[in-house]
């Protein structure tokens, strides 16, 4: 099952919001996908919303780690938010709930935001 991504953008924050199995099969396209989208819309705050993702392997949690470096690099931020209990379990075992911040929902993760790009 490929991967359905919505994104809406609002000035430098885009929200993302991911539907199906982001495993190795799909994680050409959605690695594609956000990166022309960060680019064409200079974003800089990226807030991922994983509600809809079924599944994920490694290759996912390496586009979520691709995107997030990509945007370290430009001074701007990557959040994760609405993850399931197995996906969650995925990025606790993988260790990048160290690394990317995490948000229950979207509403918490654009009240974040907004604090921070203050």
């Amino acid at each position: 099952m490929k991967v359905q991504i919505e994104t809406l953008n609002r000035g430098s924050m885009m929200i993302a919001t991911l539907h199906g199995e982001l495993d190795h099969h799909a994680a050409e396209h959605v690695r594609g996908t956000l990166d022309r989208e960060i680019d064409a819309t200079k974003t800089k705050y990226l807030i991922l919303d994983l509600r809809g993702v079924t599944f994920m392997d490694s290759s996912g949690l390496g586009v979520i780690l691709g995107r997030y470096k990509k945007l370290h690099s430009q001074s701007g931020e990557l959040i994760i938010t609405s993850l399931s209990k197995p996906i969650e379990r995925l990025f606790e075992m993988s260790g990048l709930h160290k690394i990317v911040k995490i948000y229950k929902d979207r509403a918490t993760a654009i009240q974040a935001l907004k604090e921070v790009a203050k």
